[in-house]
């Protein structure tokens, strides 16, 4: 670890050294397209990171995650305003445009700086929420930047002079490179923690973008000094890009879930739902048929799960597997998934009714304690799963219920409020369960609790 660290933060700026020690080896080379370029793929690049990240974000509720591709977009969208400036190409030089990169670096190192904090459930459900207007923010200063710079108000009024420019470079890169490091410290303890190679390429993203700062601040423009600093980026971003493509594809960045994402325990209810009837159905009908019943019904009762609070959390063959409160933020878990499932039924009845061959959905339902997280690290093919007793429990009372019928579990019915409409079934001796287990046939809620 202490190598790396070394070599990524060392070697940059021994050649910035060597080349201003040597001005003969600080050679100029003025090419406006392939600076154009150059700077076009880093912020490609870095935007694809942060669609990535923030996709992979929304997905698993991790504000860490959120955190970084914010940096990400940060990071693109000055460099592509950066880009702009290039004499030449499009709109030619511009002051704003000049300092976009330092400017866009810096508000991206204050991102991942706080990303590399164990932030606790409350301020990181509050973040996740927060998300997409934390993103519109970006995106709100950016087109403030580049708007203020188009319209040339002071200080950005007219072309920057070299010493006016490093000036400003030289303000914006030692924050800059102080809150990178404070990120690269937090990644660095969690690779101790973890002992991932992901988060040790991150680690040496970031001190990388850290070098591209400080070589900012002292190159001169279109020599060599100038040219390494571009390359720095987008050596930062494609280093993190192509590690990021050789992670298992299902949990790419699960190296930098927050603990609680990558295990932590919820109460939470689990929701079963399959299709009495399938496997006899698909005897005797066409594959293609098949295909159609699913989709007719998955794409009609999947949002309604979800408009119910839901995650669906997997889709397998003719079977449903949701969870309520999977953050931990959502105490009336219990009640959700009761409505969610009679909803399901209702709905599912009246699509099975408009086609009488069809196979109909059974559905249990179950609260308890769970596990949510990342389950088979060690082999490489990595899952965001649920384990535990309630989710046993809840795939097999959904196989007690009838076709039409919902099957709630002791834990689920102790949970909703007074007035539920439920017929105590016998006690069950289910597989796997030393003892007899109590189950209800949930016919409805009291209408006030609807």
């Amino acid at each position: 670890m202490s190598r790396v660290v070394l070599v990524v933060v060392a070697v940059p700026l021994a050649v910035l050294a060597a080349l201003r020690l040597r001005p003969s080896l600080d050679a100029a080379w003025e090419h406006h397209p392939a600076h154009f370029w150059l700077v076009l793929a880093a912020a490609a690049i870095a935007t694809g990171l942060g669609y990535s990240v923030f996709a992979a974000a929304r997905s698993r509720r991790d504000a860490r995650l959120a955190l970084v591709a914010l940096a990400f977009v940060a990071s693109a969208g000055f460099l592509g305003l950066h880009a702009l400036a290039t004499p030449g190409v499009l709109l030619g030089r511009n002051a704003g445009f000049e300092l976009a990169t330092p400017v866009g670096l810096l508000l991206a190192s204050a991102f991942v700086a706080a990303s590399a904090l164990e932030l606790g459930p409350v301020v990181s459900v509050r973040l996740v929420r927060a998300s997409r207007w934390l993103l519109a923010g970006v995106g709100a200063v950016l087109a403030a930047w580049a708007a203020v710079s188009l319209a040339e108000v002071p200080p950005l009024d007219s072309p920057i002079e070299a010493e006016s420019l490093d000036g400003w470079q030289l303000g914006l890169g030692i924050p800059g490179v102080a809150l990178f490091g404070l990120a690269a410290l937090g990644y660095a303890r969690l690779y101790r923690r973890r002992g991932e190679r992901f988060v040790l390429v991150v680690v040496a993203g970031f001190l990388l973008l850290a070098d591209a700062m400080l070589v900012v601040a002292w190159a001169e423009n279109w020599r060599v000094s100038w040219w390494w600093w571009h390359l720095l980026m987008l050596a930062s971003f494609a280093l993190i890009a192509l590690a990021a493509h050789r992670e298992w594809h299902e949990e790419r960045f699960s190296a930098l879930y927050l603990e609680r994402t990558l295990a932590g325990v919820r109460d939470a209810s689990v929701m079963f739902a399959d299709l009495q009837g399938f496997t006899t159905f698909s005897e005797r009908t066409p594959p293609v048929e098949v295909g159609t019943m699913l989709n007719a019904y998955f794409e009609r009762l999947v949002p309604l799960v979800e408009s119910h609070g839901g995650d669906v959390h997997q889709l397998i063959g003719d079977a449903v597997m949701a969870v309520f409160n999977k953050e931990g933020d959502t105490p009336e878990h219990a009640l959700l998934a009761a409505r969610a499932a009679l909803e399901f039924q209702r709905r599912a009845g009246a699509i099975a009714d408009e086609h009488p061959d069809w196979p109909r959905f059974r559905v249990g339902v179950n609260s308890g304690e769970v596990l949510a997280g990342v389950v088979g690290a060690g082999t490489g093919h990595r899952k965001h799963g649920l384990v535990g007793d309630t989710v046993n429990l809840a795939a097999r009372l959904e196989g007690q219920a009838m076709a039409g019928q919902v099957v709630v579990g002791a834990g689920t019915y102790e949970r909703l409020p007074p007035g539920a409409l439920v017929e105590r079934l016998p006690p069950l001796q289910l597989k796997g369960k030393a003892d007899p287990v109590e189950a209800y046939v949930l016919h409805g809620l009291r209408e006030e609790e609807r």
